[in-house]
């Protein structure tokens, strides 16, 4: 019977061992392309394929330019994922385009589907992430550095610089997710009850709804 036992554990630890890498990304594609019909009506983890595939379904124009950072926080995402970029549809990667003004920020957020990593194109950024331990790994990162995000993990990213800053950031994810710390607490809809949030903040209401209407639907 112990050796039943150790038969039943030791073929346990060969399924976790061959599902681990699955659970690290996308699931494994099961035909060589499959652009995203995004017109699909039907719902599944992912997009269908689309019928009629071209060389322009593999092609996107839309990280050439710096995105517009006019706004409160300084800095801008131009994804190229799945919903941008059909052609990514079941290949398990994406990527984007953050743009910095002076000072800009790409504030604290996660990925819950993706590993992030970043390139450096221009500029000077302190980045950083923290884990579950609370532990801060943070570093400043110059033009030509990469710098990577753990998937999951709260991470940012400021310029620290006098100039503009850009990064390319790639994903292994068609769809990573992004839950934004601030605007997923404060922005929801419906909102969270203020009593919630000024118990966990230690802070008053009245706090938490002036911060609420900084975060509300424009």
């Amino acid at each position: 019977m112990a050796r039943i036992h150790l038969y039943v554990a030791a073929a346990c630890a060969v399924v976790l061992a061959l599902a681990a890498p699955t659970l690290a990304g996308d699931p494994d594609l099961l035909q060589d392309v499959c652009v995203a019909d995004l017109a699909s009506p039907i719902k599944i983890n992912g997009f269908p394929c689309k019928a009629n595939v071209t060389a322009d379904d593999f092609f996107f124009t839309g990280l050439r330019n710096p995105g517009n950072t006019n706004n409160p926080a300084g800095s801008v995402v131009t994804a190229a994922n799945v919903e941008k970029f059909p052609g990514v549809n079941t290949l398990g990667v994406s990527i984007a385009r953050i743009d910095y003004a002076p000072g800009g920020q790409n504030p604290p957020h996660t990925h819950p589907r993706a590993t992030e990593i970043i390139f450096v194109l221009e500029g000077t950024l302190e980045v950083g992430f923290i884990t579950t331990a609370n532990k801060l790994f943070t570093k400043i990162v110059n033009k030509g550095d990469v710098f990577v995000f753990p998937r999951g993990l709260v991470h940012f990213q400021q310029n620290r610089g006098h100039g503009p800053a850009a990064v390319v950031a790639a994903f292994n994810s068609q769809l990573q997710g992004t839950q934004a710390i601030a605007m997923t607490l404060f922005g929801a809809t419906p909102p969270v009850s203020s009593d919630i949030l000024a118990k966990a903040f230690r802070i008053d209401n009245g706090e938490v709804d002036a911060i609420k209407a900084k975060f509300a639907p424009k």
